[in-house]
């Protein structure tokens, strides 16, 4: 297999474990945590509102946050 090849085999075998991830994160902390992400981004792209970078990084960080620990413990097979 081509280096490339391998680096696509790498990417495909995250992406069909995405779902994984984000069913270890608990849908009673991924989905608040997700919502108030996107009131955030659907509130600043809101009609006189401006989407900037950073404007709802803490938001994001605590997505993001819930879903690497959840992708930690699945990839590492604790619970």
């Amino acid at each position: 297999m081509s280096a490339n090849g391998a680096l696509w085999g790498r990417v495909r075998s995250r992406l069909r474990a995405f779902p994984e991830h984000l069913a270890a994160c608990g849908a009673e902390v991924f989905f608040p945590q997700a919502s108030a992400y996107g009131r955030c981004v659907q509130a600043s792209t809101a009609p006189g509102g401006r989407l900037r970078k950073d404007l709802c990084v803490r938001e994001f960080e605590a997505l993001r946050s819930c879903f690497a620990a959840a992708a930690k413990k699945t990839l590492t097979g604790s619970t």
